[in-house]
């Protein structure tokens, strides 16, 4: 198959990797444990944590999970926010042999159900704050052994404890909760997370017995298209992510000379394949991350990014666009940044511009999934400017463009993303028939993003299959018409769904969050009017304080597809 990205890469990018060179992904993680043991691996609230740390503890709680009795591969729940502890989870789970299942914290009772049932998670590690919503479910699931953990555990004694007593007595942020001892598996072990740590202290950690082929991750889909699966990540599909993201990430963090050195701002929530991925990345290196345990709190995330320099920010385009409209946030020095690193949702061109303007670094967007340890494809991180496409398929991948019978279709046609690499899930777990749906017959991974690729093999988006807008016959799609709208002065984020009308089939209707409250809909329908073709144009525009989004910042479309009442027409 001609590939022709290769010939586009910046030099010195090796065009394949190679995770062989690792038995497993507990091999990467011991061998920088050793490498690294009195440098940083964390910090947060202004408390850190050295890699020697984080071997000990995750080798104390994974000794704690062996104890009990699971097998090699059991499925153990990990529903932390960005704390130390679930660096020490994660790295605990992978080492004792078993697979992470990465729980959103704040998911309702009937979420958490969900996905601890279709798990079949054994075991869960949990912040306090949320083991009311485990409370609720626990007993219509497979979980046996509870560990609790803290807000301070990790943060030191004194200051630790006065963290943990805040939050439960002065915020009032932990809801009484009773974990049940028994259930109707048998009796359950309810350990406390300095508990755990403490008796698996006393036990030798068992060396894993997982190779490149066992699962590592059941990472589940955000749901934000039908209901969450759980998709089958190995070992080999981790260490190739973080491999093909290192080689990629070189041009611009060979700026930094010593990688160690390198702070990579950990706002996004670790559960999530974005942060999960960029986290092992900075664990390979060495390096350190400053955990943002809450970033939506936009003064405190920018009083942190005061404190050191950093070398390495990772969001989505709504935190880029938050933090742009902070004015403290425009006064920091910026002469450190060398990556700002775009994922999640589509890139904003307005949002990159200003991002470049304020911090001297450009935005490099980037593509990738649950289902490919969130590896795609990324621009350049040499280029300067917004593309306006995901860019160019990282080392080791193919990305074809196909039509619904699986056909590669010629450059400038629009289809279905089809992608194949060592980072590409297995399938879904115990769901053949949706694994089968999802993989063509030359086996590229169908995932449901339409776009066009170019001579050079650029690949731009123009949307997700269902959220394609059929306005009188033409196919209209959301992330282009948002891509104008946003660059309308006086708009801060905007989302475009496609409502019924008994005379085109489906009309256009925007939300739009201002920046500017002077802004009308007249205004911002002249501003259609002169920037997008007829059919184009919304029918209906509709301002809202805010759009309603997942927890990694993603706008979520499904939920602002309601009936439509009172609604201007332009």
């Amino acid at each position: 198959m001609n590939r022709p990205w290769l010939s586009h890469y910046p030099p010195g990018v090796p065009h394949v990797v190679h995770p062989e060179q690792y038995r497993s992904l507990s091999a990467l993680l011991e061998e920088s444990f050793r490498k690294n043991a009195r440098q940083p691996v964390s910090v947060c609230m202004e408390r850190w944590m050295s890699y020697g740390e984080l071997e000990q503890y995750s080798a104390a709680l994974g000794s704690w999970l062996q104890s009990r009795g699971l097998s090699p591969g059991a499925r153990v729940a990990v529903m932390l926010p960005n704390v130390p502890q679930f660096l020490v989870a994660m790295a605990a789970v992978i080492r004792a042999g078993y697979t992470v299942v990465n729980v959103n914290p704040l998911y309702t009772a009937r979420e958490l159900e969900h996905q601890l049932q279709d798990s079949g998670a054994e075991a869960i590690v949990i912040l306090e704050n949320f083991a009311s919503t485990l409370e609720e479910v626990i007993d219509h699931t497979a979980v046996q052994h509870v560990v609790v953990a803290s807000l301070g555990d990790l943060l030191g004694f004194w200051y630790g404890r006065w963290i943990s007593f805040a939050v439960r007595h002065l915020a009032k942020l932990v809801p009484p909760f009773k974990l049940p001892f028994s259930g109707p598996l048998g009796s359950r072990t309810i350990a406390s997370f300095r508990d755990a740590l403490a008796e698996g202290a006393s036990k030798a950690l068992k060396p894993s017995t997982a190779t490149l082929e066992s699962t590592a991750f059941l990472q589940y889909t955000g749901g934000t298209t039908g209901l969450s699966k759980g998709a089958v990540l190995t070992h080999r599909n981790v260490i190739a992510a973080i491999l093909q993201a290192e080689a990629w990430f070189q041009p611009a963090l060979g700026q930094v000379g010593d990688v160690r050195e390198v702070n990579s701002i950990a706002a996004l929530p670790l559960y999530h394949i974005f942060a999960l991925t960029l986290s092992l990345l900075s664990v390979r290196w060495g390096a350190h991350m400053t955990l943002i345990p809450n970033p939506r709190d936009i003064p405190k995330f920018v009083e942190t990014l005061k404190r050191r320099p950093f070398h390495l920010l990772p969001a989505v385009n709504t935190l880029f666009n938050a933090l742009l409209q902070d004015p403290q946030f425009r006064q920091l020095d910026f002469s450190n940044l060398v990556l700002s690193q775009a994922g999640g949702m589509a890139a904003s061109e307005s949002t990159a511009k200003q991002w470049l303007a304020v911090t001297g670094c450009p935005m490099i967007e980037g593509w990738g999934m649950s289902e490919t340890c969130a590896i795609g494809t990324n621009n350049p991180v040499t280029d300067r400017g917004f593309t306006g496409t995901i860019g160019l398929p990282l080392p080791g991948i193919t990305i074809a463009i196909k039509d619904d019978q699986g056909n590669t279709l010629v450059n400038g046609l629009a289809g279905e993303i089809c992608i194949h690499g060592p980072n590409v899930m297995t399938g879904y777990f115990n769901q053949p028939e949706e694994t089968a749906r999802a993989f063509t017959s030359d086996g590229f991974m169908r995932t449901g993003d339409v776009g066009i690729m170019d001579d050079r093999g650029y690949t731009r988006i123009v949307d997700r299959k269902k959220d394609m807008i059929l306005v009188s016959g033409f196919n209209v799609f959301p992330n282009e018409l948002e891509n104008v709208i946003a660059s309308c002065p006086g708009v801060l984020e905007c989302a475009a769904i496609g409502v019924e009308d008994s005379k085109q089939g489906e009309a256009i209707k925007v939300f739009v969050v201002r920046s500017d409250p002077t802004l009308t809909e007249e205004d911002l329908a002249r501003y259609c009017h002169d920037n997008l073709t007829g059919y184009k144009r919304p029918k209906y525009i509709e301002f809202r304080d805010e759009l309603p989004k997942t927890n990694v910042g993603k706008i979520l479309r499904r939920a602002l597809r309601t009936p439509v009442q009172s609604l201007t027409t332009h």
